[in-house]
């Protein structure tokens, strides 16, 4: 049967996205549904196999035309149902009358076409399944959702007009290892609300572009990072308690909204990544849990299938089909979206089959081991398939274990990611900061440490939301003394993560010193920026960005052993720490000098091999940061004293509590 997709042969778009299609009336003539497959049996073996990477092609629901009739083909993966039909809103959600097909292969893969159905339908599966057990489940492959707290999948028309074009050929430049990576993550329901105090007040997505995109720009991030956009039921699992793997969240619009975001951030030069998660699933009733009366996505095992700290459902990487679901999930969202890159959420829960569980409570691999090997093998192949088929992005992972190989190559027996979140440089970093400036000379190990085992992988310093809730207070409130020593010392510890090598990330409200925890019901404090404390702070994370853009030395070889150097470690008693960081060129090198306490040291002796450096180009004490403004260097102080050595003195004065950037 000639077939033809909907958006080829009806253009008709509003505000960007696809026309509903009014005109098109339910047909309910037979109450039939036509035995159509556009599976092939190629399709069909590579789904089992866990090598079919783009099922939002064919599985879920479709709006196509087949013998001259518009309708839309269903097809679902539910092996132990034995019956299986589409219930909504267009049969009073009638069991039983729209029955779909199963396969004649018994791969499990029931399908149909229904003549005359519309776009914009809410639907479910209606499922007799395992030992004639009933549910009614959303479409796991759906690309749109009712909005919570309904439940329901919604037809929908993916089409999309893009406009980055010029982001998409350029790309690979912004998104290598050796560009500037400066990432604001963002939980889009909460940076602004229409109501603050009303947690169910969404700004839509063209409103968050309209707010966030010129923000993001101005503060001169390169990328930002949406915490969880795929559907979700309850706000309070921030997205991390995923129903719709293929379907961006209704709570602030249609998909097209998201590509409207995503597109926009492109054209201003700003990559877009999203936090994904293959690691867990909730058991609400309409999602994959017991999808057909039984373990379909998870593991049977509980010792395996059930998330103890998460109270959710871990995905059985070893069946074929789940495998194909979660990749072509990820895929789905770099095909249909042009992100730039995903962060994968809690992958050391993957990988250890021990993971928060107690002797007994687990069972060991085939040989003796605590390594998940099915999981592992899923997370190569996922890495190698998105680098394969998108060469020009990145994925991250959130790893915190000290599990070998994570950013390395899977041909070098690594997991092939691009980028691992430091979690210990994020823990001894906010340790050594939270300490009175006294201690800190007995706590200096602590924060040298990272550049001990940084190499091993490439790394992502991440200050992110997990920093600042639960009790663990905002991060200017992390910072020892009173209002001016608070944020002197955040001023002080942006400047060395931003200085330090490896990619930044950061959480919204910690450019501008937020004093509450994050709380995702309402909104960040915005009113702090009317004073200058704030919105000064903010200043000086714009101006690290800037600084972290124009200046070679500060990313080039930010994954390299040529592009960091320890110049002075040993004044522990004054607290002050001398860093070079080197680009591909000798004149690009920089000078970090470090005053970890707020005493004032004038006069102060550096000594360096090799090179001299004549500009201060960054002091986190000068007014315009709201520091004191009293030291500075507008002359620095150069001497050769060693010839034969090439041995240079530099002089400079330290301000308290401060950060310099020489050159």
């Amino acid at each position: 049967m000639p077939i033809e997709k909907n958006h080829t042969d009806q253009k008709e778009k509003t505000n960007g996205a696809p026309k509903r299609y009014e005109e098109i009336n339910f047909v309910d003539t037979s109450k039939l549904v036509w035995n159509y497959s556009l599976l092939t049996d190629e399709d069909v073996g590579n789904f089992q196999q866990g090598t079919y990477y783009s099922i939002y092609t064919k599985f879920g629901s479709h709006s196509i035309r087949v013998n001259d009739q518009w309708g839309m083909y269903f097809c679902v993966w539910a092996p132990n149902a034995s019956s299986l039909s589409v219930i909504g809103n267009f049969n009073d959600w009638k069991k039983g009358e729209y029955k779909l097909y199963p396969r004649w292969d018994k791969s499990g893969i029931w399908e149909g076409f229904i003549p005359g159905f519309k776009l914009g339908e809410a639907y479910k599966y209606h499922i007799v399944g395992y030992h004639g057990r009933e549910t009614d489940k959303g479409d796991p492959v759906a690309h749109f959702w009712e909005k919570r707290p309904a439940t329901a999948t919604i037809t929908w028309d993916m089409y999309y007009e893009w406009k980055d074009e010029e982001w998409m050929k350029k790309r690979e430049k912004h998104n290598s290892l050796d560009a500037p990576w400066s990432v604001y993550e963002v939980h889009l329901a909460s940076w602004q609300r229409p109501d603050k105090n009303d947690e169910e007040s969404y700004n839509t997505y063209d409103l968050i572009r309209e707010r966030l995109v010129p923000y993001v720009k101005e503060m001169g991030f390169t990328h930002v990072e949406f915490m969880p956009v795929m559907e979700h039921p309850f706000d309070g699992s921030w997205g991390y308690q995923c129903t719709g793997f293929f379907a961006a969240t209704s709570r602030f619009g249609d998909p097209q909204g998201l590509m409207r975001l995503i597109d926009a951030f492109h054209q201003e030069n700003i990559g877009v990544l999203l936090d994904w998660v293959p690691s867990h699933f909730p058991y609400d009733a309409h999602g994959l849990f017991m999808f057909d009366g039984t373990h379909t996505y998870e593991y049977a095992d509980m010792r395996k299938g059930f998330h103890p700290d998460w109270n959710s459902y871990i995905f059985n990487y070893k069946r074929g089909e789940v495998k194909s679901f979660l990749i072509s999930s990820a895929r789905f969202w770099f095909d249909l979206f042009h992100i730039d890159g995903i962060r994968v959420d809690a992958v050391s829960s993957m990988l250890k089959l021990n993971y928060s569980r107690e002797e007994g409570e687990w069972e060991p691999n085939e040989h003796g081991g605590d390594g998940n090997l099915e999981a592992i093998a899923f997370i190569k192949d996922l890495n190698q398939t998105i680098f394969r088929d998108f060469p020009d992005v990145q994925t991250i992972a959130e790893e915190a274990t000290d599990w070998p190989g994570v950013s390395k190559p899977t041909w070098g027996d690594g997991l092939g990611f691009g980028m691992k979140w430091m979690m210990g440089w994020m823990h001894d970093t906010l340790n050594y900061f939270k300490l009175d400036p006294v201690e800190r000379k007995f706590h200096q190990d602590k924060f040298s440490f990272s550049m001990m085992y940084y190499y091993d992988e490439n790394f992502m310093l991440p200050l992110s939301h997990d920093e600042v809730v639960h009790g663990k207070s905002p991060m200017l409130y992390k910072m020892p003394g009173d209002n001016w020593q608070k944020c002197a010392n955040l001023r002080l510890l942006y400047t060395y993560m931003w200085t330090h090598p490896g990619g930044k990330l950061l959480f919204m409200g910690n450019e501008f010193g937020q004093t509450s925890e994050w709380n995702y019901k309402s909104e960040l404090d915005w009113h702090l920026l009317q004073y200058d404390s704030h919105n000064l702070l903010r200043l000086c994370v714009t101006d690290l960005n800037k600084l972290l853009c124009a200046e070679p030395a500060l990313y080039e070889n930010q994954f390299s052993a040529e592009g960091f150097e320890w110049v002075d470690l040993n004044h522990r008693e004054e607290s002050v720490i001398v860093y070079r960081r080197k680009g591909k060129t000798l004149k690009d090198d920089l000078l970090i000098v470090l005053n970890m306490t707020p005493v004032v040291r004038l006069d102060w002796q550096i000594f360096l091999r090799g090179k001299t450096y004549e500009k201060e180009i960054f002091n986190t004490d000068a007014v315009k940061y709201w520091g004191t403004g009293n030291v500075y260097n507008p002359d620095i102080r150069s001497e050769l004293v060693d010839e034969e050595q090439e041995i240079y003195r530099l002089t400079l004065n330290l301000p308290p509590l401060a950060g310099l950037i020489l050159k």
